[in-house]
């Protein structure tokens, strides 16, 4: 076992070598430090989710997105699921056919038996019947753009008890607002907020997280948002934590649906909006 502070007694250094975490001859650098400390911390905030959830069941399922080289999904199973021994499982999904080879392959070789790595797009997985019905919990880590709402439309559909995303890169709300900016500046002061480019860009990203924050509330989530890391880490740090309490939906629906109309992002309501939300479970 490698003298470096930052790995785990309980871990597995052929996974960390794997994932170049760790050189061959058991160092890091500090790129792969940086990196270790962001899943570690993303792990301290799962965890208890996941202790919670097996309390008296047979398995835990969860679904992480955008899974890429599945470090969060490989640290999660060695850190969590390995011990279990029982139904648990996580499915990584991921659109490159081959990050999906090589991570089955690496699961594969540490006898992870509990991981499957599926080639999916998030529409093709919300019906696939590869993946069960419902999940008990879903993972985003730095899905860029819209990947992060399509992760959060596949947890909704699957009916996860937690939802836990960093989004990465938003780009989506600020160019409608970069569109429509002459004609959001002639409507009122507060289009002054988004009206240099660079504001548009660090606004569009903050109004696109209070927005998937607002949608999550109106499905009957109740939602934290966080830090990730230090600033000094990662510059995409804004960490979504939502569990499902069944908590009164329209309240949370109509301060979204308005704040669409106050920023001219009408367009957009069916990528945030849930209109189920007035129609089913808590109505107040």
């Amino acid at each position: 076992m490698p003298s470096t502070p930052e790995i785990r007694p309980e871990q597995s250094v052929e996974l960390l070598k794997a994932l170049h975490i760790l050189t061959r001859d058991g160092k890091m650098n500090q790129d792969s430090r940086r990196k270790l400390k962001q899943v570690y911390h993303l792990f301290q905030f799962i965890e208890p989710l996941l202790a919670e959830l097996k309390q008296g069941r047979d398995g835990i399922t969860l679904v992480d997105h955008g899974a890429g080289k599945s470090y969060l999904g490989f640290i999660l199973y060695d850190l969590f699921f390995k011990q279990l021994k029982d139904q648990s499982h996580i499915y990584g999904i991921e659109t490159r056919e081959e990050l999906v080879e090589n991570a089955s392959k690496l699961a594969s070789r540490l006898g992870f038996s509990g991981m499957s790595f599926l080639n999916l797009s998030v529409a093709d997985s919300i019906v696939s019947d590869r993946l069960p019905a419902t999940v008990d919990i879903v993972t985003a880590l730095h899905a860029c753009n819209t990947a992060t709402d399509d992760a959060i439309r596949f947890a909704l559909n699957k009916q996860a008890s937690h939802i836990v995303v960093v989004p990465c890169c938003q780009a989506e709300v600020a160019s409608v607002l970069r569109r429509k900016k002459a004609l959001s500046l002639g409507a009122g002061a507060l289009a002054e907020i988004w009206r240099h480019p660079l504001h548009t860009r660090e606004f569009g990203s903050q109004a696109t997280n209070v927005l998937r924050s607002l949608q999550l509330e109106a499905h009957g989530y109740k939602v934290t948002v966080t830090e990730l890391v230090g600033w000094e880490h990662s510059m995409k740090n804004e960490l979504i934590i939502a569990t499902y309490k069944n908590l009164p939906r329209r309240k949370a629906a109509e301060r979204l649906d308005n704040l669409l109309k106050m920023l001219g992002l009408e367009e957009m309501r069916d990528r945030f909006f849930a209109p189920q939300a007035l129609e089913s479970g808590a109505s107040a």
